[in-house]
């Protein structure tokens, strides 16, 4: 207890810790890139919501407003993808469009 300070040195040289106490792994920008992708996955469910809707006969009076809302999406999600620099496949929702699909390919041949 060298001048009153023993309980401050024991914090000094100590990494930052992460909200549970543990130390934290990745950090800020790993966390906010985390949300950026569960972010994109949700534009991604909302677009598929919108391209299935199409599809349906009892959405075909509002077929170009969902046109319209599939190409907006479409381009937020372009958009979103550039700034985040986000590559393809990194999304489980594409990870699972790309499974599916090798599935479709796999069925054709």
């Amino acid at each position: 207890m060298r001048n009153g300070h023993h309980h401050r040195e024991s914090h000094h040289g100590e990494r930052r810790r992460g909200r549970e106490g543990g130390p934290s792994r990745g950090g800020a920008k790993t966390f906010r890139r985390g949300r950026a992708i569960a972010f994109l996955e949700t534009l991604q469910v909302k677009r598929a919501t919108v391209a299935a809707q199409l599809e349906k006969p009892e959405f075909q009076s509002i077929e170009p407003v969902l046109v319209g809302e599939l190409k907006a999406i479409d381009g937020i999600i372009d958009e979103f993808k550039n700034l985040f620099e986000i590559q393809e496949g990194e999304t489980s929702e594409e990870k699972q469009m790309d499974a599916t699909e090798g599935d479709t390919q796999n069925e054709e041949h």
